[in-house]
């Protein structure tokens, strides 16, 4: 359906509004308006659809006035810059001559306000909701944000009990997207060089990968190494964390907490199998010992434990063969007394750790990809809603299921809320300055 048609089936629509059926129409010479000769407002499939479904009824618009709600919704297109957003992207400039010209009562500024801001805040709020491009790597389905198409959006908008409240709950981000937000709103009132602009507008981008209507979740941001537990909008954090270092990144990624493990293994990855056998060759087999480590035949379920005479210690060390090291569940294990899993194919979880002078550094990459907590029994709780399970006896390996799955996203955030509104941080694996000499960010456009 045209702009034009659309506009006279509105018009029509306002023209009848608050009248009885068989009322007469009021008799009134039409006013000429500066805006009648503008073009009309084009709009996509949905948003038609939308208007014909409702008998073309207006609403942002009534009884030949400007609802309150859509005032609020004109100027959050209006300020769409404090969210790192291009607020011509939305036509605000043309709503808000719109709507002073809609304040008028003229059903045709009323019919062009109308339209100007059913399109300009449906592509808002796709822009507002989702990232321009998602980093993470979505293990699940159902993690990465889903922001409403044009006309269930506007279907929405009809239902709430009133404008305003659908206008709010529409532009709900998660917390710490709003905690971010605010403090670029602030930060940008200064300038700044284009490459920190850029910086921070990234970095705006990333947290919108974090739904607004995810209501308990788990955040770790790999930039700071720190996490936080979310639950329905309450924050609670930050826990000081370990990352992977720079050449063993802990990879961006979004997926669902299930289980625990408690008397955890640990599990060597190869290339730290390979330097253990090179000890191995200095010290002799007593070094295994004294680390609690265990040799397994192979990497398979049923693998079994070998003595060291049966391994070639030097083909280990060259990394000429597969070796297994796992070690047992105790005080130096370094997984702690516990770890929590998500399915992934990286070999990717959080996990206990006992030496808890490292968290005390400034830079914490120093893990080969997995998260170590600093407080693990308080994750713990959180997670199971109250008490933690306790392990049964020394048996390795027990798992413990966690009342529901926690979403956890393993984010990258180099602007952190401060005094001066953001406080920029150093980019430690480079993200980035990859992301940024990719190109500017990219504009995306659904026809609505």
């Amino acid at each position: 359906m045209t702009g034009a048609r659309l506009s006279l089936l509105l018009l029509a629509a306002l023209a009848a509004c608050g009248r009885s059926p068989d009322s007469a129409p009021p008799h009134r010479e039409a006013r000429p308006l500066a805006g009648a000769a503008l073009p009309p407002v084009e709009v996509g499939a949905e948003i038609a659809a939308f208007y014909a479904a409702h008998s073309n009824r207006p609403l942002w618009v009534t009884r030949g006035a400007v609802r309150p709600g859509a005032e609020r919704a004109a100027a959050l297109l209006a300020g769409a810059a404090d969210h790192g957003l291009d607020p011509a992207r939305y036509g605000a400039a043309d709503l808000q001559a719109a709507v002073a010209s809609a304040r008028t009562g003229d059903a045709v500024a009323l019919a062009r306000f109308e339209l100007l801001l059913s399109r300009g805040f449906t592509a808002y709020v796709e822009d507002l909701r989702a990232p321009a491009a998602n980093p993470m790597l979505q293990v699940e389905e159902g993690l990465a944000p889903a922001p409403p198409s044009p006309r269930a959006l506007l279907e929405s908008l009809a239902a709430a009990p009133s404008l305003s409240e659908g206008v709010a709950g529409a532009t709900r981000m998660n917390p710490l997207y709003g905690a971010l937000q605010r403090g670029y709103a602030r930060w940008r009132l200064r300038p700044h060089r284009p490459e920190e602009e850029a910086q921070a507008r990234l970095n705006l981008d990333r947290v919108r990968a974090i739904p607004a209507e995810a209501p308990r979740y788990v955040v770790v941001d790999l930039a700071s190494a720190r996490l936080w537990m979310v639950d329905h909008g309450k924050v609670d954090g930050p826990m000081r964390v370990i990352v992977g270092k720079t050449n063993m990144k802990t990879p961006l990624m979004a997926s669902r907490l299930r289980y625990a493990v408690l008397n955890p293994y640990w599990n060597m990855p190869p290339d730290l199998a390979r330097d253990r056998a090179k000890r191995v060759l200095k010290q002799g087999p007593a070094f295994l010992a004294a680390g609690a480590f265990q040799i397994l035949s192979d990497w398979g379920e049923a693998a079994r434990p070998i003595p060291a005479s049966a391994v070639n210690w030097r083909a280990a060390a060259s990394g000429a063969e597969s070796l297994r090291i796992r070690q047992l569940p105790g005080g130096a294990n370094v997984m702690g007394r516990i770890k929590f899993m998500m399915p992934n194919r990286l070999g990717i979880y959080l996990h206990d750790f006992p030496d808890k002078s490292l968290f005390a550094r400034e830079d914490r990459r120093l893990s080969s990809g997995c998260v170590r907590l600093s407080d693990a029994p308080r994750l713990a709780r959180w997670l199971f809603r109250g008490a933690a399970p306790a392990p049964d006896g020394a048996t390795p390996e027990q798992r413990a299921d966690l009342p529901e799955a926690v979403p956890v996203y393993l984010t990258y955030v180099t602007a952190l809320p401060g005094s001066g509104g953001l406080d920029l941080r150093a980019d430690p694996y480079g993200l980035d300055r990859v992301q940024l000499a990719s190109g500017a960010r990219p504009q995306k456009h659904r026809s609505g």
